[in-house]
């Protein structure tokens, strides 16, 4: 959330700030939220229409979808978290010259719970 700066402006939250926000309480819950709902749940001083413009450019980006219940319209991620971090490590392995390279600099950072998670996955045990 943003604060003020000592000179009493309002920082500006990082790109992707909200909408990380925002598809975090889509995830928390099984059901589709409203606007209203979302701003709610995130709470502070962040404007109602600030959530309709997020939402807006999560669905454009096909990252939630509409669901239409008379006038009012609720929202859902169309991935789940897990399955939006395994696209960005795809693009970011797609965006490179070298992914073999990039692959290597990853796995000697995982934690031993991470690198015995992946070698299982790669054995081809279920997790």
């Amino acid at each position: 959330m943003a604060g003020t700066s000592p000179h009493g402006r309002a920082d500006r939250r990082r790109a992707g700030e909200l909408e990380s926000a925002v598809l975090a309480t889509l995830w928390a819950t099984d059901d589709a939220l409203t606007p209203a709902e979302i701003q709610g749940e995130i709470g502070g001083d962040l404007a109602y229409n600030t959530v309709h413009t997020i939402l807006k450019r999560l669905y454009d980006k096909g990252l939630v979808r509409r669901d239409v219940d008379g006038r009012r319209g609720a929202y859902r991620p169309t991935k789940d978290a897990a399955e939006m971090t395994a696209d960005a490590m795809h693009e970011a392995l797609d965006r490179g010259p070298d992914p073999i390279a990039a692959l290597r600099h990853f796995v000697t950072g995982l934690s031993p719970q991470e690198e015995a998670a992946l070698r299982s996955l790669l054995d081809g045990d279920e997790q």
